[in-house]
């Protein structure tokens, strides 16, 4: 083998892609049949190629191993505050239902009826902010007979409904007389609430905290645990309870000298805390 030549297998001999280039070079060299001309292009090709058959056949990887974190071991518990309440405000919704068989007179007629209403609510102390309109609708209702057949006859019924924020619970019995006495006829309910429960609240929450501690702490106890660091905290607040009075009233009849009986009674502001807990 010339010297050239064996020096050239020598430098590409160590891979398979080496071998391959080898080749193509040995191949290149006899085309140009060692012309001197062209020497000096084929010596540089060839070294070209013995660059890049030196370099790594494949990109080398490296993977780094890392073993798992060990879990947290946790305790989830769960506390309950209540505080009661009494109520200092409450809302009504008083209404005036009119059936006639002529449309425009029942309008009028329920018009006259609820201003009627509207006023005495007026005169039992509720300010104008705490009085609106809730509902007002018109239909017609067709008239069947004694054989479930349509009788031709159609009956126009309008509604027309208020919402009433009354803020003395103490005149609340002299209100309802005085709507029922204008002309009111429908009162949907009467739902009493709490203006203000940021107080109630917060008093909730810390008393379900304290709940959910004392149920870890026994538990732990019991299991031979050791409690750690508090790692979460959720809560979900039920709100208030309210207390209805349901039922329609009937308008027109005779009112007893007493009002209206009313008891609000408590409410309830509800909290429920979660808590999770490490463990060791």
């Amino acid at each position: 083998m010339p010297p050239r030549t064996a020096a050239l297998a020598k430098e590409f001999s160590g891979t398979f892609r080496g071998w391959c280039r080898l080749i193509c070079a040995l191949q290149y060299l006899k085309e140009i049949k060692m012309n001197k001309k062209y020497l000096v292009f084929a010596i540089v090709a060839v070294f070209a190629l013995m660059v890049s058959a030196c370099g790594p056949s494949t990109p080398s990887t490296v993977t780094n191993n890392y073993a798992a974190p060990e879990a947290l071991r946790t305790l989830n518990v769960s506390g309950v505050g209540v505080v009661y309440l009494t109520p200092d405000i409450a809302y009504i919704t008083i209404g005036v239902n009119t059936q006639r068989n002529n449309a425009a007179e029942a309008v009028e007629e329920n018009k006259a009826q609820t201003n009627a209403v509207i006023q005495a609510i007026r005169d039992a102390g509720v300010e104008e902010k705490d009085i609106r309109t809730n509902n007002f609708s018109i239909w017609s209702n067709p008239q069947y007979d004694e054989f479930g057949q349509l009788s031709g006859r159609v009956v126009y019924v309008v509604d027309n409904t208020v919402n009433v924020t009354v803020r003395d619970l103490d005149k609340l019995g002299d209100l309802l007389d005085s709507a029922i006495s204008a002309g009111a006829n429908s009162i949907y309910s009467i739902q009493f609430d709490v203006e203000d429960k940021t107080e109630a609240q917060n008093e909730a929450r810390a008393q379900a905290v304290e709940d959910a501690k004392a149920e870890a702490t026994g538990l732990a106890e019991a299991s031979g645990l050791t409690l750690g660091a508090i790692q979460n905290v959720s809560y979900y607040e039920s709100g208030i309870t309210p207390y209805f009075y349901g039922g329609k009233g009937g308008g027109g009849g005779a009112m007893s000298e007493a009002s209206v009986p009313i008891q609000p009674g408590q409410l309830a502001v509800t909290v429920t805390v979660n808590l999770t807990y490490v463990i060791e």
